[in-house]
């Protein structure tokens, strides 16, 4: 089984010792994802939907980069600071998802990397 390394310059830049993404067996491994903007490498204003919003732009990119899309995305995990905002995260959400929505996990955590308040790991099939 071959492993490749994904890399997309126009979503933000890891903030630690892991790849954005790695394909490997028909799946495309997307890291957890937080709402940083490409440009800044900060946390983008607006609260939970901007951060949601940017964390799914992040997510596309890195798809993309490895050859797939929004529609091949079987799994995600999303990670939550408050999970009061879930409704208004959920909102956003959906606006990605569309048809068909992939299986999911929403967790509630203490504290995420850089102060975010949401983070989103995906799991994606295109096929072996």
């Amino acid at each position: 089984m071959t492993i490749e390394v994904v890399r997309d310059p126009g979503s933000a830049a890891p903030i630690g010792p892991y790849s954005q993404g790695i394909k490997a067996g028909g799946f495309v491994f997307v890291a957890g994802e937080k709402g940083i903007d490409p440009a800044t490498g900060k946390i983008v204003e607006g609260g939970i939907e901007a951060e949601t919003r940017q964390t799914f732009e992040n997510i596309r990119g890195i798809l993309a980069a490895a050859g797939a899309t929004m529609d091949h995305v079987v799994s995600t995990t999303v990670h939550m600071v408050n999970l009061a905002d879930f409704a208004r995260m959920n909102e956003v959400y959906g606006t990605f998802f569309t048809a068909n929505p992939p299986g999911r996990t929403t967790v509630g955590v203490v504290a995420l990397p850089a102060g975010a308040a949401v983070e989103i790991t995906a799991t994606a099939y295109v096929g072996g």
